[in-house]
């Protein structure tokens, strides 16, 4: 039984230092001979599409996210499922993902200046910055060489997604899985500023929630009121806005709002109760923002090179949905 455990052990040691191995060959210079251009035209192309339609910038954040969290930043969230297999996209948590027209779009463009050079993953984690970038949000240099995987399996994302219900020790293991700690899961938490969320993600929180017809004494009773005003117990269709006023702008009004108890989602309320993840909350709310958007841009550098793979694993994808 020892033996057996040290050999799981030494497995796992193995393939964290292959992991770290791989994160350390991505590079800002990796096109530079290849595919120069490749940050000017996705940036571009990415800007036109924000400027029509800027509630694309947090699906396209957001599926950035959901690649990375299942198998590593490969771009297998894009690939479609076939008849034989179910593939990531059409996973439960990744059913309200948008944007993969706009990947497509992006991509053809880079293959049309390089073909057969940049990869998918490489295009998601560019477009998710720029996407933010369009918002107000920060700048990251994003390091590349990421490979495309050629495996995409929806059940995985059951496994590896934090669902928007967890609770604070839920998510820290979740994230601690992934070699994040309790303070990426924080800043990266304030990427709800952006977006909307169906009704279906949080109407637990607003019927019922005890079984006594009441709502989550964690949620400010005026907040819970008015998103009933909004939601009905069965609503899987209205979308409610995550930061209202502002989910438009990438800024640090979600972290008021948690304070105050208006975030949406129950691991949005999580935050308050963890030490850590409290302090650093109370204090964006305080102190305006004071280091979110640097704090953001340093956690989706480390977020970026999660299982990432490289050199001559995968391949590069000539169209993101289909492995070559």
């Amino acid at each position: 039984m020892a033996s057996s455990t040290k050999l799981f052990s030494l497995t796992l040691l193995f393939l964290g230092l292959i992991a770290l191995s791989n994160a350390q060959s991505l590079s800002l210079t990796y096109y530079s001979k290849t595919c120069p251009k490749v940050e000017y035209i996705v940036k571009k192309e990415t800007n036109k599409i924000i400027a029509v339609a800027p509630t694309l910038a947090a699906p396209l954040l957001r599926m950035h996210f959901h690649d990375c969290f299942v198998r590593g930043c490969d771009g297998s969230v894009l690939i479609n499922s076939t008849t034989n297999n179910q593939a990531e996209k059409d996973g439960f948590p990744n059913l309200s993902l948008r944007g993969y027209g706009s990947i497509d779009r992006v991509k053809t463009a880079v293959e049309k200046e390089c073909p057969g050079v940049v990869s998918c993953a490489d295009i998601l984690a560019l477009v998710a910055r720029d996407a933010t970038l369009a918002l107000h949000g920060p700048f990251w240099p994003v390091p590349l060489g990421r490979r495309d995987g050629r495996v995409s399996i929806a059940n995985e994302t059951l496994v590896n997604l934090p669902p928007p219900f967890f609770n604070i020790t839920q998510l820290k293991a979740s994230f601690a899985s992934k070699n994040l700690t309790a303070k990426d899961l924080v800043v990266l938490s304030g990427s709800h500023t952006i977006g909307t969320s169906h009704c279906s993600s949080f109407t637990n929180r607003l019927y019922n929630f005890t079984g006594r017809g009441d709502s989550d004494p964690s949620l400010d009773p005026n907040y819970a009121a008015l998103l009933r005003t909004r939601c009905s117990p069965t609503d899987q269709t209205t979308l409610v806005e995550m930061d209202p006023g502002s989910f438009k702008t990438f800024d640090e009004d979600y972290y008021t709002l948690v304070a105050k108890r208006r975030g949406l989602f129950t691991s949005d309320s999580a935050l308050l109760a963890d030490a850590e993840t409290r302090e650093y909350v109370l204090r964006q709310a305080r102190t305006k923002g004071s280091t979110f958007l640097e704090d953001f841009a340093e956690s989706m550098v480390k977020m970026g090179k999660i299982g990432v793979l490289t050199g001559s694993q995968g391949e590069v994808r000539r169209r993101c949905a289909f492995v070559n």
